[in-house]
């Protein structure tokens, strides 16, 4: 995982209690009245620094897993442009502190920049930040438009797929080790 992402030098990284996965849950559902898709990428890469409240989510756009290998072909090759634009990311903090000493759940917005299909865009994501025993547990969610994406759908498929994707992060955190 590439630290630098959020992290410039490795004094602050010193400082700081990271939190990380590589098996995190990015999902997404697409529902009109002609088709639902779902899809999930379970190799979602996650850090977190507990002492800033940033946070930092990487994932390759391959990953994601569909029911059937003609819908992963067509997200790849036609919509997501997968060889050009290969990962997703967002980069954020924590809207307000959180004490990560203390086991509990607490509500979560984190707003930054997410960037899929080469556009980035301002973003917040909500939900749920829950601390157990060393584990820190994120269940969030955010709605992407694609046309802020610039992630064209053509009209011959327009009615089964949706213009607004919901897409849903399940992040299970353990104390990050070199």
């Amino acid at each position: 995982m590439a630290l630098s992402i959020i992290f410039p030098s490795s004094e602050i990284l010193a400082q700081s209690k990271l939190y990380a996965t590589t098996s995190g849950q990015t999902s997404f559902h697409s529902s009109t009245p002609a088709e639902d898709i779902n899809a999930v990428n379970k190799k979602t890469q996650v850090l977190l620094n507990t002492a800033t409240g940033e946070m930092a989510v990487l994932m390759s756009m391959r990953d994601f897993d569909f029911p059937n290998e003609l819908m992963e072909e067509h997200f790849n090759e036609n919509y997501m442009e997968s060889e050009k634009y290969p990962k997703a990311t967002f980069k954020g903090k924590l809207d307000q502190p959180v004490d990560f000493s203390k086991n509990g759940s607490y509500q979560l917005s984190a707003s930054g920049t997410f960037t899929v299909h080469g556009v980035s865009q301002p973003r917040k994501l909500n939900g749920t930040l829950s601390v157990q025993n060393e584990r820190v547990s994120v269940d969030a969610k955010f709605d992407v438009a694609l046309v802020d994406h610039k992630i064209e759908v053509p009209k011959i498929v327009f009615v089964k797929i949706a213009q607004v994707i919901e897409v849903r992060a399940n992040y299970d955190l353990v104390p990050y080790k070199k």
